[in-house]
């Protein structure tokens, strides 16, 4: 017979709220610590350990006010390279936004641990089924965080951390999210076995062991190589800044002057950064006829960036120029950045900060069409800038038959923060889940190109002009992370939420 309502004893929470709120703002440094520039991947553990402690026994108000400790310090060191020329209102916007709705996603967890442990009791019910549900909803919460609103910030997902890890290969069988997954799973797990004390017990060492092995022990998915392209990659380190002093056609003069040095080399793709260019040699004839001789003396189509003009609107393009002079291939930017590239609901914001936004005079379209173009025969998947950080733009490049990823941008506005070594990592990140060498380059760096297993070929320092030319490995093939990736967020976003629910009805009935 269950025990009436009334008399039922509530899980005390593990910490008490001052000890959880300073265990939260730890975990925020140490998770801050796991990316670039310290990228110290090994931290992500205990601050997802201290996180989950302070969690334990938590209702919906204390779980909100310890998310919101976490979320908003997190955010407010990952990403203080926002502030490096709009100064701290940006900043803290974004810290505040990402944090509140980290904070929000975070309350489920919180009610795992106390419904979960009365509705599947016993041994493997606190080692197995409480960790699995916790893992989900981190992951659920990462998706949400993602996507959300405006298109979402991706920036923060925990695998994205383990760059330069023995665990980044988990990421080509599963994809980012399933390492997120595994990565949360274990320390629950640990964490789980620690309270119970059951460590002399089998069960108890077994789970979490297996789990440990398999995220170190994990081979790279296998795809296959297809040959090689000769491409080379040039950061000309102009002035492509929001705020830098510019004269007529100096940035394409710094990419040209970068670019000369490769003249009689064999090369098959030259590439230039987004924001490589002046402004649209659509419909700038001086531009134009200067990249049609760079292709030419080249003896290479150019993959080029500028912002372009369509149908009345704007877009951050990506062109293929040739010595014919032209471009017949284009991709456009598929994530515009909110507030930086465009403003959604202007009127509303322009209200609350009519300086800041009166800066974003051009309202960039999102982009349709296909983020691959065909070199020579060749697929070449693309990404501009962000967009690395957005699985739909990698996956469509690579099911479309990519055979070597080519990634733009323009970090100019965030010399000597860590915000250009982050997106790198999440490069590095990319050629692994993908099996592809991977182009990254910048106007101002750091650029390099990058093997299939994560490793460097060739690198250019920040803040310095020059150009990497290498013959990049060619591979084929499509890894089980970017095929079952989506279906692994979908399960786990959702799988979580319905074992909450049922978690809730059963706990409800004990």
């Amino acid at each position: 017979m269950s025990e009436p309502r009334e008399t039922r004893v509530r899980p005390r929470p593990l910490l008490p709220l001052w000890a959880a709120i300073a265990a939260a703002a730890v975990a925020a440094v140490l998770m801050d610590l796991a990316y670039p520039e310290a990228g110290v991947w090994i931290l992500a553990f205990p601050a997802v350990a201290l996180l989950l402690l302070a969690m334990i026994g938590r209702r919906a108000g204390g779980a909100l006010l310890v998310g919101l400790v976490y979320g908003i310090l997190f955010f407010a060191l990952l990403v203080s390279w926002t502030s490096r020329y709009l100064g701290p209102i940006p900043w803290a916007a974004l810290s505040v936004v990402e944090g509140g709705l980290t904070a929000i996603a975070l309350i489920p967890i919180a009610l795992a641990y106390r419904w979960m442990p009365r509705a599947f009791p016993g041994t493997l019910g606190r080692m197995l089924a409480l960790p699995t549900v916790v893992a989900a909803l981190w992951v659920g919460r990462e998706i949400f965080v993602g996507s959300w609103p405006y298109g979402g910030f991706p920036w923060a997902r925990i695998g994205m951390s383990q760059a330069t890890s023995p665990l980044a290969p988990v990421s080509s069988w599963l994809g980012v999210s399933g390492l997120s997954f595994l990565i949360v799973l274990v320390v629950a797990m640990i964490v789980e076995g620690v309270r119970l004390g059951v460590w002399r017990r089998p069960v108890a060492i077994a789970l979490p062991a297996a789990v440990a092995v398999v995220l170190l022990f994990t081979p790279s998915f296998p795809t296959t190589p297809s040959g090689s392209m000769r491409i080379a990659a040039v950061q000309g380190n102009g002035p492509t800044g929001y705020f830098d002093e510019r004269e007529p056609f100096s940035v394409i003069l710094a990419q040209t002057e970068a670019t000369t040095p490769l003249y009689g080399e064999d090369v098959d793709l030259l590439v230039w950064p987004e924001g490589g260019l002046d402004t649209d040699p659509f419909e700038n004839s001086t531009l134009a006829r200067r990249m049609t001789l760079v292709s030419t003396r080249i003896d290479a189509p150019l993959l080029a960036n500028a912002a372009t003009g369509r149908d009345g609107l704007y877009f951050n393009t990506s062109m293929l120029w040739t010595s014919e002079g032209t471009a017949t291939q284009i991709h456009d930017k598929r994530h515009p950045v909110p507030f930086g590239e465009y403003v959604p609901d202007r009127a509303f914001f322009n209200a609350l900060a009519p300086d800041l936004i009166g800066l974003i005079q051009r309202e960039y379209a999102h982009g349709t069409n296909p983020p691959v173009m065909d070199v020579d025969g060749v697929p070449v998947g693309l990404a501009i800038c962000f967009d690395v950080i957005y699985d739909d733009v990698i996956y469509e490049g690579v099911g479309d038959g990519a055979q070597v990823l080519v990634f733009q941008t323009n970090n100019a506005d965030f010399r000597g923060t860590d915000e250009n070594l982050q997106q790198l990592a999440f490069a590095r990140m990319r050629a692994i889940e993908t099996g592809r060498s991977v182009v990254n380059v910048s106007t101002v760096g750091t650029s390099q190109i990058i093997r299939p297993d994560g490793s460097t070929m060739t690198s250019l320092d920040a803040g310095k002009p020059g150009a990497m030319l290498d013959d990049v490995e060619l591979r084929t093939g499509l890894t089980a992370g970017v095929v079952l990736g989506p279906w692994v967020q979908h399960v786990l976003l959702w799988g979580g939420l319905v074992a909450l629910a049922i978690a809730w009805w059963r706990a409800r009935r004990v």
